[in-house]
């Protein structure tokens, strides 16, 4: 049974803190009901109540305090989805720091640059993260304390000490910091697909704005028997946010695995395995997914919901998946600095294809102008969120320039473009500079890649557009062939006419170019401005 949160809508000013809502809280009321499902390398599967989780990130807390962090530090979390991460996430909030979620397989000079913009004070990692901070520690003058997590950690530099063993000897009682909804909880970096990545500093209340689009986006979720999951890293707005501290908060157990590389037919196993009800499926994970023949046939699943975010699916892979899962995936919206502001919810009757959903409850997004003037229903335009809302940054990290450009007024201006019907729904038509110029007309590059993918020829594709000095723009498309297809000109006439016959003649891609992949961030996303790069740098 759900407990309900008493102050799902503190007042300002009003103590609440991330730590006490998602732990301490189920801790008191339901000690023994289970946070976490953890799938271990060797196979076994550990379970974890939230009296452990609690138990656990107070001992962490006491160790962290007692080697300098205070409120206000900022703190890199650099391990993948396990119980550690987890509750290195708890014992931050309670000490009123500032969480830094670092994605495991960063290089060094994405870690470096994150912890520098920061300040970073302090970083809890495992071996293969300690081995990277080695080699860039010298650079970075204010971080002075690494925890990790690999066992029997011995190293001569005072600096360097075992988790575990910092752990050992404190107390499982810690006093939460009195933090407020406005208090600064964590930073997020941006993708970097254009320019260098920004801090997004989110706070406490964060987390309130979030549960409505999960509930939402997971069709009247937390249901009883409700298991949740995701192959996102929690480094990601999208792993972190959307799927385990909401979870958390809602009293549902999420499911931890270290996959180092998502491979399609393992998520079939574990999904059957732990009986897993709710997944978030970033695209990409659904496009490998999508490489598996009869899936329905081969495994007993047991799927309630399925959401997914961060780019347009498009109508075959949402008609695969529900002939795969038997579950109408729900699209939802957002971005690091105001995330899960748009959702479908099929269960409730809000879903229509191609759209990726209306305003969740809360959030009042529109289309605007450059001016910041409401467009008419059906008019190209920037997708914006009026604010102040909850899920909205509280700015970037130390940089107040590129936080005023993120505004019109009192919209927050997405980035994206796409269009709203009469109805309320949002349609996605690409980021500002995806959207491609060609002969007068102005072409959003997702409608022709969901077009591509339709051809059993096409694994992956991604639309730009590619200067012409006659159109402007031409369209081209930067295609991955699926397995026992060959590159070809027949197959380039061949892909040709069926964009020309399933979306519009203006919008075929005059140009069609193989890869044996895409360029993409390591949240998935296709990085489209790399390949436009590449393109100006052929030219």
């Amino acid at each position: 049974m759900y407990f309900p949160q008493k102050q799902e809508n503190p007042q300002p000013g009003a103590f609440f803190n991330i730590a006490d809502a998602i732990c301490d809280r189920w801790a008191l009321i339901d000690p023994q009901r289970i946070a976490l499902i953890q799938k271990n390398t060797d196979g076994s599967i550990g379970r974890y109540s939230f009296k452990d989780l609690q138990a656990q990130a107070n001992q962490l807390a006491n160790a962290l305090t007692r080697h300098g962090v205070k409120p206000g530090d900022r703190v890199g979390i650099m391990l993948a989805q396990s119980l550690e991460a987890g509750i290195a996430h708890i014992a931050l909030y309670k000490i009123g720091a500032i969480a830094v979620p670092l994605f495991g397989l960063f290089g060094l000079d994405a870690i470096e640059h994150r912890a520098r913009d920061c300040a970073m004070s302090a970083l809890i990692t495992d071996r293969t993260g300690t081995d990277k901070l080695q080699q860039i520690w010298q650079r970075l003058p204010a971080l002075t304390l690494c925890l990790s997590t690999a066992s029997g950690t011995d190293s001569s530099d005072p600096r360097m000490l075992d988790l575990r063993a910092c752990m050992a000897g404190e107390s499982s009682e810690f006093s939460t910091f009195r933090s407020t909804v406005e208090f600064p909880a964590l930073i997020i970096y941006t993708s970097g697909t254009t320019g260098h990545p920004k801090g997004a500093l989110h706070s406490h209340g964060v987390l309130l704005g979030h549960v409505p689009g999960v509930r939402m986006s997971h069709d009247g979720f937390p249901q009883p028997g409700d298991i949740m999951w995701t192959p996102a890293d929690w480094a990601w707005i999208g792993g972190l946010l959307d799927v385990l501290l909401p979870s958390w908060y809602l009293g549902v157990a999420v499911v931890a695995h270290r996959a180092e590389k998502f491979q399609a037919e393992q998520a079939f196993a574990l999904l059957e395995e732990l009986a897993i009800r709710n997944v978030f499926f970033p695209p990409t994970a659904l496009k490998l997914l999508r490489q598996v023949a009869g899936p329905q046939t081969r495994w007993n699943l047991n799927l309630r919901s399925i959401a997914s975010g961060g780019e347009s699916l498009g109508e075959e892979l949402l008609a695969w998946g529900k002939r795969s899962f038997n579950v109408q995936i729900n699209e939802f919206y957002g971005q690091t600095e105001c995330n899960l502001v748009l959702s479908s919810a099929a269960a409730s009757g809000v879903y229509r294809p191609g759209a990726i959903g209306k305003a969740v409850p809360g959030f009042n997004v529109a289309i605007v102008d450059d001016q910041g003037d409401v467009v008419a229903p059906g008019t190209l335009g920037h997708i914006a969120i009026i604010t102040p809302n909850r899920n909205q940054m509280l700015g970037y990290w130390n940089n107040p320039v590129a936080t005023a450009e993120k505004y019109i007024g009192n919209w927050l201006i997405s980035g994206d473009r796409g269009y709203m019907d009469a109805d309320g729904y949002v349609y996605f038509q690409g980021r500002n500079d995806d959207v491609i110029t060609s002969a007068g007309y102005r072409i959003g590059p997702t409608p022709i890649e969901d077009c591509l993918l339709k051809h059993p020829a096409v694994k992956l594709a991604a639309v730009i557009g590619k200067k012409d000095s006659t159109r402007t723009e031409i369209v081209k498309a930067c295609v991955v062939l699926s397995d026992g297809f060959s590159a070809s000109f027949s197959l380039i006439a061949e892909l040709q006419q069926h964009v020309r016959k399933y979306l519009a003649a203006h919008e075929y891609p005059r140009e069609i170019e193989f890869l044996p992949t895409l360029p993409m961030t390591a949240t998935g996303k296709i990085i489209r401005g790399a390949l436009r790069s590449r393109e100006e740098e052929v030219a």
